[in-house]
């Protein structure tokens, strides 16, 4: 099996979730507020800023809603 130079699935979450920490830190929110403006539980958002999840798209673009962001700005700190 070829190895591919792909950033594994993990990392990748990992990656996404830490942008979503740093834009939700930014405006002095909680993960409860976020969660409330995005129409989101706050576990989720957890599971999210923590990497365990694979966000859906329709979830992605009510978390750039909430943070009065571009969706794709949300992509930034990815390869």
């Amino acid at each position: 099996m070829a190895k591919h130079h792909l950033v594994p699935k993990s990392s990748t979450k990992a990656l996404f979730g830490k942008e979503i920490r740093k834009h939700r830190e930014s405006r002095g929110w909680s993960q409860e507020d976020l969660a409330e403006r995005a129409g989101l539980h706050r576990n989720y958002v957890g599971g999210i800023e923590r990497g365990e999840r694979n966000v859906a798209l329709e979830n992605i673009v009510k978390l750039a809603r909430a943070l009065s962001m571009k969706t794709r700005d949300l992509f930034d700190s990815l390869p």
